[in-house]
């Protein structure tokens, strides 16, 4: 701070200064506090100032969208964040998965602030598949409440695939890494496109930790479809206002999927970038029927486990 007796650049005499007071460029001081705290229960900032003067606390998350990879979970937590009560780190913390090691006060401090009412998420799509990730959310809250972005498995794998194709040019076709032997028609399970669209096994290590009813299974396809539908779905298992509704929308003919109308933040209209709705290579429609085969009882298991038939097959 400025020495506390400097003159006014206008020569006027100073004033005295006041800790903590108002400051009439900004509307409100950050980091000044009362030199003595009177011994009277102190006036709470109302949430507005609270929102202005950037206070609010950083807290663990509330809930977390665990999955699944290619499913739709960027288009779900972009969607989310039009909420006023939804708070959301942009990127993908890993924490989970990559960086358990660092403790749970490095994670809350990616974490946004939020004032009362509000709540806190984050989204990693490789949690789903982790099998560390349920007993460490468990750790942290077994409160947490989990939401999950399917997809056709089939779809899922050949738009992971497509993915990967667009950063390294030089891999094998699909059809040949679908297969342990294409002649005996043995599909390669450790192959991770293959891998995550089992999602009845996966499931089960999370049933072990979280009861069904603390996970909401979102439709990757009625997300496109139906994105407001599918939104107040998640609202209320989130506890909030059906706030997002289809005024938010508007379908987008050229990436084939909705976008908003309005982003959080903004008033213009908002899609999600370019690496989002590739075109996807065309598949020998032989592999594509014999990985229709493989994954159905793992579907028909999936529908049984939720109690919602996802209408993949």
């Amino acid at each position: 701070d400025p020495p506390a007796l400097a003159t006014a650049p206008d020569g006027t005499p100073p004033q005295a200064a006041v800790p903590g007071a108002a400051s009439h460029t900004t509307g409100f001081r950050q980091g000044d506090a009362p030199e003595e705290q009177s011994p009277e229960v102190p006036d709470s900032p109302s949430p507005i100032s609270s929102f202005f003067s950037g206070s609010g606390s950083k807290q663990l998350p509330q809930a977390i969208i665990i999955g699944v990879k290619k499913g739709g979970t960027r288009a779900l937590l972009e969607f989310l964040r039009v909420h006023p009560d939804v708070r959301a780190v942009g990127a993908e913390p890993h924490f989970f998965d990559r960086s358990y090691d660092k403790g749970l006060a490095w994670y809350r401090d990616l974490m946004p602030r939020t004032l009362d009412g509000q709540i806190t998420m984050e989204k990693t799509p490789s949690y789903f598949v982790t099998r560390e990730a349920p007993a460490r959310i468990s750790a942290m809250s077994k409160d947490t409440k989990l939401i999950v972005v399917v997809r056709d498995p089939v779809t899922r794998a050949i738009s992971d695939y497509t993915q990967t194709l667009s950063k390294r040019p030089d891999i094998p076709t699909f059809e040949s890494l679908t297969f342990k032997n294409r002649t005996a028609g043995l599909i390669d399970t450790s192959w991770s496109a293959i891998q995550i669209g089992i999602y009845a096994k996966h499931l089960e290590h999370w049933l072990r930790h979280f009861p069904i009813r603390q996970m909401l299974f979102v439709s990757g396809e009625r997300l496109i479809s139906d994105p407001a539908g599918e939104l107040g779905r998640v609202q209320d298992f989130l506890g909030l206002k059906r706030i997002i509704t289809d005024k938010h929308f508007y379908f987008n003919k050229t990436k084939g999927f909705p976008c908003l109308k309005k982003a959080e933040g903004s008033s213009r209209p908002h899609c999600l970038g370019k690496t989002k709705g590739r075109t996807h290579p065309e598949i020998d429609r032989e592999v594509v029927r014999r990985l229709r085969e493989f994954y159905r009882p793992f579907n028909l298991k999936f529908y049984q486990m939720t109690g919602h038939d996802f209408g993949w097959d």
